[in-house]
């Protein structure tokens, strides 16, 4: 059901033949009437009148469903200030991507669940947030096993479980490497990314998967192990794909001919990050892996941990990530010259935002978003505000940036001519005939 339906941006009623075009009433059965000696029809139309009665009672409740998950998104971001029209306002329909060459559409950005649940917020906040960006289109959601020690996957199955929402309407991936403190519940050996997925899908709730990636490369398994049991867990229906997780593209390539080499399934994606402080991997290694082999990109952290969005400019505040126990290394990077460096940079990025009448992360994630193979932008949000305006970016795509041609020549937009009168840039021309042009920052 469409969130922002206009009956109910005005808190109008809905009722049950405006949600699926339904009658309230069973359709009076056709055909002739019944009689004493006409056994045989009468029992089969009694079958068919309890089918239609089921199957109407079913939608009935499904629409009731819905109207109560509708209330109450109302009600809560009333208590933040919000109201649906706002929503309303900013709201720009979700763009979907192909995962790399494969068949999967996935929506453009996806909501990460990293740090943010089973840890930093509620699991009430957890609902709001998926809430919200499932209505909004987003249809990925991603974990892994060692988030917040399996909380975060806990939370995120609780959450899909209770919304009822149809099971092929959304995608979830999770990631296998860090399992527990046992030397046999991390890695990639075939006994810990069978048991681990296993482990996954209890906390999710969930038959299957549709991406299990592995959370990095394992020197310790052979590669010939973790591909022939990443198809094993695909081929029993455990996940649908599989991809990498900060491997190097060497080693992507590596997977990729092992697969083909023994007729086995070999990745589609390989998670990355990627922001304006980090860009080799993602603009210079994945495309040619994207044209050769197929493997697209999702991202994460288009905010650099926070760090464009200036929250870091007067210090770290308290309930920012950098201030959390086990982040330590985030706040040496805050305070690192090098940091300095960067949110110096990213004052200059604000007036550029400005200019374009967006923010300064809108303005990053829609750059992201640019960028040739990547599917699909992973969002760290820890609260509605932060999410609204991070899906506002799809408004800073459709105005100001154009993706590359399927000539592979990158078009220069506005926004990229604006951002290259505060960085330097460096153009570098590969040897498929198609140009990048790199911003160094």
């Amino acid at each position: 059901m469409a969130m922002f339906g206009s009956r109910g941006a005005k808190g109008g009623k809905f009722s049950v033949e405006d949600l699926y075009g339904i009658s309230k009433k069973p359709k009076a059965q056709s055909g002739p009437s019944s009689s004493a000696g006409a056994k045989g029809p009468v029992q089969g139309r009694g079958k068919g009148q309890k089918g239609e009665t089921d199957a109407l009672a079913s939608q009935i409740l499904e629409a009731a469903h819905r109207l109560v998950e509708r209330r109450r998104l109302e009600l809560y971001l009333r208590e933040c200030g919000l109201s649906i029209n706002d929503c309303q306002s900013e709201r720009q329909a979700m763009l979907y991507r192909n995962l790399g060459k494969s068949g999967l559409r996935v929506s453009c950005l996806g909501l990460g669940t990293w740090v943010t649940f089973g840890s930093q917020i509620s699991d009430e906040m957890a609902e709001s947030l998926m809430t919200i960006a499932y209505e909004n289109g987003v249809n990925l959601f991603d974990t892994a096993e060692v988030y917040a020690s399996g909380r975060a996957e806990i939370t995120l199955g609780n959450i899909i479980k209770k919304k009822g929402w149809r099971r092929s309407s959304y995608v979830v991936t999770t990631k296998i490497y860090w399992g527990g403190q046992a030397e046999t519940e991390r890695g990639l050996s075939r006994k810990h990314i069978i048991e681990g997925l296993r482990g996954s899908l209890s906390r999710l709730q969930l038959d299957y998967v549709d991406i299990v990636f592995a959370n990095r490369n394992d020197v310790n398994s052979p590669m010939e192990e973790v591909v022939r049991a990443m198809t094993f867990v695909i081929n029993q229906g455990m996940a649908m794909y599989w991809g990498t997780s900060r491997w190097s593209a060497m080693e992507i390539m590596e997977a990729y001919s092992v697969a083909r080499q023994f007729n086995l399934i070999p990745p589609v994606c390989e998670q990355a990050e990627y922001h304006y402080f980090q860009r080799d991997k993602v603009e210079v290694q994945l495309p040619e892996l994207y044209h050769k082999i197929g493997v697209g990109a999702m991202t994460w952290s288009p905010l650099a941990c926070g760090l464009i969005t200036g929250k870091y400019s007067d210090g770290v505040p308290d309930c920012s990530r950098a201030a959390m126990k086990g982040y330590q290394w985030l706040k040496e990077r805050v305070h690192s010259e090098e940091g300095r460096r960067q949110l110096a940079k990213i004052k200059e990025l604000h007036l550029v935002a400005d200019r374009l009448g967006c923010t300064a992360a809108q303005l990053a994630i829609a750059w992201c978003l640019r960028s040739e193979g990547v599917s699909s932008v992973l969002l760290g949000v820890s609260n509605t505000d932060q999410l609204l305006e991070n899906l506002g970016a799809l408004r800073v795509t459709h105005t100001h940036t154009h993706t590359h041609t399927h000539t592979h020549t990158h078009t220069h937009t506005h926004t990229h001519l604006v951002l290259s009168s505060i960085v330097k840039t460096s153009t570098h021309t590969h040897a498929h005939t198609h140009t990048h042009t790199h911003t160094t920052i």
